[in-house]
């Protein structure tokens, strides 16, 4: 089981990759690290953490998936400000 108040989760803006558009998120807890994408809410990569806390951290995914995309779409329209 995962103790949320020792994992530090970040997500990208809104990546595209072959036409689709996927938003990244990263998990980390010490030397634990583990990515996956939204909408998708499927963990590509992990490091350390167990198939039972990657099933938690794909659940978080799905459960977020909509402020985690809305989140996302706030940076993708600032960066607009940078080019």
């Amino acid at each position: 089981m995962i103790k949320w108040s020792e994992l530090n989760c970040t997500h990208s803006s809104v990546l595209s990759k072959n036409g689709k558009s996927f938003v990244l998120v990263r998990f980390e807890r010490r030397d634990h690290s583990a990515e996956g994408t939204v909408p998708d809410c499927i963990i590509l990569r992990s490091n350390g953490f167990t198939q039972e806390e990657i099933e938690e951290l794909e659940d978080y995914m799905d459960q977020n998936r909509q402020q985690i995309i809305d989140a996302a779409k706030s940076i993708s329209n600032i960066k607009h400000l940078f080019s």
